[in-house]
């Protein structure tokens, strides 16, 4: 290995892996030990295990890392390994996205503060959650509905709207479990809830854009349509290319780009999700990665773009800027099953995967429980029980195949407690 062309990976996917591998570099891979797999072992060049959620286990390891191969940036693709990352490459003067950058991504609070100081349109009212009374003052002060989530957390989880102050009590005692669970909770056991925001509800249909940023230079691949089910905030599915106008599309690039600009983030992949309604595109939140639930899929279906390809490829010079945004041909969707009728109960039988898989059009048929979990109705992203991903000649045509394929071929049993 030679340092000017070795990546440290934090947290990689062989996805990944396989990225870095086909760009050429020698990879370094720090990985927690509930995501190691043997595949990404043989894939790396040397392999370290470390909680990489934890600044002060991760740090020697970067530090022996840099000592024994040395390298050129660290990088990391997943929420969990954001900050770390950036701490590595902050702590070496290497080129990435910086610490400060990146807690305005991660903090949600700290993101609604900066785009108040900004004066950006995406400013809303914004307030941490002290005690319960707080709950109740937000209301009183810009009131009902409004939300309250995790600062630093994903996949939607713990993330309720009150509607009224009948609704505190039951909202703050959930709030108040969910901060005392300790770690080991969302995206694999690897988040911790401690600090809560609360903000003001954004009325309208939700969508995300998947941007790569060239030095300073926002490039917006996609605008992706989100669908959500109801009384959660729960991602169900998601279709690219969004299915709206060019009117609300420009509004809605030209938000994420105010934003990128506002937080300061320069280089590499962003998600940005955004809410369309009576006060036009609200940014809801960020984050310098590339977007899941298998949309990095979908864009490079219909754009041709493998983002990931883009991220481990440019801090290396390796990929060439993307000039304009690309033209998207057809289109792709991905839709998500929730528990049938909204039953709590066990896992008894997964079928019809295999005879998904061998479709053309599918991009990807996915079992997210095993036989014998304990499943029970969607709170979150962490409770859907499996997703079909595939490609159509529109967006809608997509759509419709997911949809009969779910219905028709794929089949989860789940029996009642």
């Amino acid at each position: 290995m030679t340092p000017e062309n070795t990546v440290l990976l934090v947290g990689a996917t062989v996805k990944v892996l396989q990225a870095a591998k086909a760009h050429g570099l020698s990879v370094i891979l720090v990985q927690h030990k509930n995501k190691f797999t043997p595949e990404q072992a043989e894939l790396a060049d040397a392999t370290l295990i470390a909680d990489y959620t934890d600044w002060a286990a991760v740090r020697p390891h970067a530090e022996a890392a840099y000592e024994r191969w040395g390298f050129a940036t660290a990088l990391g693709l997943t929420d969990p390994a954001l900050d770390v990352t950036a701490r590595i490459n902050d702590l070496f003067g290497l080129p990435g996205t910086s610490y400060a950058v990146s807690r305005l991504l991660q903090d949600k609070f700290l993101m609604r503060q900066r785009l108040a100081e900004a004066g950006a349109a995406s400013a809303i009212g914004a307030r941490l959650l002290v005690d319960k009374q707080s709950l109740l003052e937000f209301g009183a002060e810009f009131g009902y509905p409004f939300v309250a989530k995790p600062t630093d957390a994903a996949a939607s989880l713990g993330v309720f709207r009150i509607e009224s102050a009948s609704d505190v009590d039951r909202v703050w005692a959930e709030l108040e479990a969910l901060r005392g669970s300790g770690p080991g909770v969302g995206c694999g056991g690897l988040f911790t809830v401690t600090d809560v925001v609360m903000e003001e509800y954004v009325d309208g249909p939700e969508f995300s854009v998947e941007s790569f940023s060239f030095g300073g230079r926002h490039v917006v691949v996609s605008v992706t349509e989100k669908t959500t089910g109801t009384g959660h905030f729960a991602e169900l599915g998601h279709t690219v290319p969004a299915r709206i106008d060019r009117f609300r599309e420009n509004r809605i690039v030209g938000a994420t780009r105010e934003f990128l600009d506002a937080v300061g983030l320069t280089d590499g992949p962003s998600h940005t999700e955004i809410k369309f309604g009576s006060r036009g595109p609200v940014v809801i939140e960020s984050h310098n990665r590339i977007g899941g639930d298998r949309i990095g899929d979908l864009v490079e279906a219909v754009y041709g773009i493998d983002l990931t390809h883009y991220a481990v490829g440019w801090p290396f010079g390796l990929v060439d800027e993307l000039r304009d945004r690309p033209k998207a041909v057809g289109g792709a969707a991905v839709r998500f099953v929730e528990s049938p009728e909204a039953t709590e109960g066990t896992v008894v039988s997964i079928d019809g995967l295999d005879e998904l898989r061998e479709r053309s059009e599918v991009i990807a048929a996915d079992a997210l429980v095993s036989v014998g979990d304990r499943v029970h109705p969607v709170r979150d992203n962490n409770d859907r029980l499996a997703l079909v991903a595939a490609t159509g000649p529109t967006g809608d045509a997509a759509v419709k195949l997911c949809e009969e394929l779910i219905e028709n071929t794929l089949r989860i049993q789940v029996v009642p407690k």
